[in-house]
């Protein structure tokens, strides 16, 4: 089950926030995707939110679209910023990526980001939302969001 950006933060509001904030925070972040032999493969993106989804557009002929157009799954992972303080604690988004190529959807886009001509654009699925973080200087906490679930929490010592 997989959902787009807009369906979760009605459903999870204050962690969606949290999250849009910590990619906000920085323009570039990590994306992992498949190669053809099933490794893993990691390159920086940058993401937009806007639309109820979130959206990722990259270079035409790069690697990580060739890997998207072939097993959609990806993770990203915001950008952690420099030195050891993650303010809003750290974020990543599972799900699959879906090509675009309605050139409606597409124009959209590039009046909002203006992206330099051609590109590839995907737009997200989500099946996994994570915030880690501390709190009070003791715990390790958790939250995981899939589809149809309320939050989970974890807290650690």
């Amino acid at each position: 089950m997989a959902t787009n950006w807009a369906a979760f933060a009605a459903a999870e509001p204050e962690l969606a926030a949290t999250v849009e904030e910590r990619f906000g925070a920085f323009t570039h972040h990590v994306l992992a995707t498949l190669r053809k032999d099933g490794s893993p493969r990691t390159c920086g993106l940058e993401v937009r939110f806007f639309d109820g989804e979130l959206w990722l557009g990259m270079m035409p002929g790069s690697m990580k679209a060739l890997d998207l157009n072939r097993d959609a799954r990806f993770n990203l992972q915001a950008n952690p910023g420099p030195g050891t303080g993650m303010g809003g604690g750290d974020v990543r988004v599972g799900g699959r990526a879906v090509g675009v190529t309605d050139p409606e959807t597409k124009d959209a886009y590039v009046k909002e980001v203006e992206p330099p001509e051609p590109f590839h654009l995907f737009r997200t699925e989500l099946t996994e939302v994570v915030r880690t973080h501390v709190e009070d200087d003791t715990y390790l906490v958790t939250e995981v969001w899939r589809p149809g679930a309320p939050v989970r929490t974890l807290r650690r010592r």
